[in-house]
């Protein structure tokens, strides 16, 4: 098997790759949809990515990829055994990469419980799906447009609350489904209905590069790429294990990003002056922008990061009429926010939402 391209070595397409590498970062953020014409890299970018990703630890023997330090997220299988010994063996693998064909049915995403081994043996045996393959790894889906409706809300089911539960006749068997999710598509070929757009939690419009150097730029890295594979990504080493490194340590320290209620409140009021239905935009902008802080190497959040995360999460989001701008960049949503939280909180001091939290909770405790 050749040497996958390096991520780095990718020409241009910056909105796409931050996306993917802030779900690197935060897999709970829910994952990103790349939309664009044919040739832009897409598939390219998602494979990239799952070589790049640091190596991970798993309970050892897991069919399932445990990860053994969050017993409270183990699968049926592992807890069982942990009920019988103290502990589990540990050993590493590297972050899966899976790519899921349109053709795909329930049962080969979600996996199938043996109900006629259960009624005759009494012994449950299930059989792992696309799921648990793709646990803590990158989820691939080309042309998610085309893939049964049904099958991408499960998908996106999984992603959102990290667990996969099969249930069957009485019957049950749960095991953890994190996963990078990436879905492309090309919007020529129809689009994903609303409902299910709004479940993926970024989302990124790329066309192809306009720009002569780029271009050539594209055209030499491929085909030394295709000379000498090995040779290529030796080259681009450095950069790749770099990069790594960069995303491992803001997966350690993305849980200690801090946000403040001005942070909210610049969140809350951007997301209803541009009219976006639900709260699930709030949420993913707040993810997003947290996890950039985490790859920038900070611990508190400010407004550049909500807008970058804001420019990932609202474009699939926004109502528009035929003649309203497609898009809006970082520096528009930067100074829009800084216009709207200028408006709501005069002279109010920032204060972290969690040090309110426990005042709230001193107070409660004199009373």
């Amino acid at each position: 098997m050749p040497a996958i391209f390096p991520f780095t070595a990718i020409v241009g397409q910056e909105r796409m790759k931050r996306a993917l590498i802030l779900n690197a970062v935060d897999t709970r953020i829910g994952g990103v949809l790349i939309r664009g014409e044919r040739g832009t890299a897409k598939s390219t970018a998602a494979r990239s990515l799952a070589a790049l990703l640091p190596r991970v630890k798993t309970v050892q023997d897991c069919r399932f990829g445990c990860d053994p330090d969050k017993p409270t997220t183990w699968c049926t299988e592992c807890k069982e055994r942990a009920s019988a010994s103290k502990k589990l063996p540990v050993n590493e693998r590297t972050t899966p990469f899976i790519n899921l064909p349109v053709s795909a049915t329930e049962d080969r995403v979600v996996g199938t419980l043996d109900i006629e081994k259960a009624i005759q043996k009494g012994e449950r045996h299930f059989e792992p799906g696309v799921l648990a393959a793709a646990n803590r790894g990158l989820l691939y889906i080309d042309e998610v447009n085309l893939l049964d409706d049904h099958v991408v809300d499960i998908l996106l089911d999984s992603a959102a609350m990290g667990v996969n539960t099969v249930e069957r006749e009485g019957i049950s068997f749960a095991h953890p489904a994190r996963f990078i999710l990436v879905g492309t598509m090309n919007p020529e070929e129809g689009d994903l209905r609303p409902q299910l757009l709004d479940r993926f939690a970024l989302s990124v419009e790329i066309v192809g590069i306009r720009e002569a150097r780029e271009r050539m730029s594209i055209m030499e890295r491929n085909i030394s790429y295709e000379r000498d594979p090995e040779a290529f990504r030796s080259q681009w080493l450095p950069k790749e294990e770099e990069l790594s490194q960069q995303i491992a340590r803001a997966r350690e320290l993305v849980d200690q990003v801090k946000y403040t209620t001005r942070d909210l409140l610049s969140i809350a009021a951007l997301t209803a002056s541009l009219n976006v239905d639900g709260h699930r935009a709030d949420m993913v902008i707040l993810k997003a922008a947290r996890a950039e802080a985490a790859f920038e190497g900070r611990t508190k959040i400010n407004d550049h990061d909500i807008a970058l995360a804001a420019e990932l999460a609202l474009p699939h989001r926004i109502k528009r009429t035929p003649f309203q701008q497609a898009e809006m960049t970082t520096e528009q949503l930067q100074e829009r926010i800084e216009q709207l939280a200028g408006q709501s909180m005069p002279g109010e001091e920032e204060e972290d939402s969690e040090s309110q939290q426990q005042e709230g909770e001193k107070e409660e405790k004199k009373t």
